[in-house]
């Protein structure tokens, strides 16, 4: 069991919530919350923070005091005094086989506006291929029917696939935006934003410009 996982699994029996109690506020399965307690998962900073907040409990003291853990066997076994800057290039080296910055982009695609880390599983990130996959910046509130807001990070994947029901960002009469495809037929599609609304845009299939497929949203808390 990983300290992480074993700090979230100890806050959450003391806050008395079940792995799927805990896994329903932070959107994800109950499987998914064992795992990661039992350290077979690795998460990002995003989703520490989210649990940090439904627990109560800021997480992040829990790396500086492993790397304080390191600090004092180097100084034990090596008799020097350790620097953080040395600490941390071990550890830059020890994961970076295993995870991956993922840039994060506005629609335009242009330029990298950062970047967030994800676990490489079987040579892949969340079953795809590494260079597909990428993080997009939510850019306004039209979405929020779908419970997509502003400053959300989607997480998505390169595609010019035309799949019904899907979420995608596309780009139609020279602008790009996030919006759920429906099939009409095989020449008519429907774009929408709001799924409570009777309200879409119909567009032709040949004007449509799929770039990205969502596949998973990080919420901004």
């Amino acid at each position: 069991m990983s300290r992480v996982g074993e700090k979230i699994r100890q806050l959450r029996s003391e806050v008395g919530l079940s792995q799927k109690q805990l896994g329903k506020k932070l959107g994800v399965s109950e499987s998914f919350v064992n795992e990661v307690e039992l350290g077979k998962k690795v998460i990002n900073q995003n989703l520490i923070d989210r649990i940090g907040k439904v627990l109560g409990k800021d997480l992040n003291d829990i790396t500086m005091s492993f790397e304080e853990e390191v600090f004092q066997k180097e100084e034990k076994n090596f008799n020097y005094e350790p620097k953080k800057e040395k600490v941390n290039e071990i550890w830059n080296e020890a994961f970076g086989s295993v995870l991956k910055n993922i840039p994060i982009y506005e629609y335009s695609l242009n330029k990298a506006l950062g970047s967030k880390q994800l676990p490489i599983v079987g040579n892949k990130i969340e079953g795809y291929a590494q260079d597909k996959v990428f993080y997009l910046k939510i850019e306004d509130d039209e979405m929020i029917g779908f419970r997509i807001c502003k400053e959300d990070l989607a997480l998505a994947v390169s595609t010019q696939e035309i799949i019904n029901n899907s979420i995608c960002l596309v780009e139609n009469a020279g602008e790009r935006k996030i919006r759920q495809i429906k099939k009409l037929d095989n020449s008519k599609i429907l774009l929408i934003s709001n799924p409570n609304s009777v309200r879409a845009d119909t567009v032709d299939v040949k004007s449509l410009k799929v770039i990205a497929r969502l596949i998973r949203l990080e919420i901004n808390l």
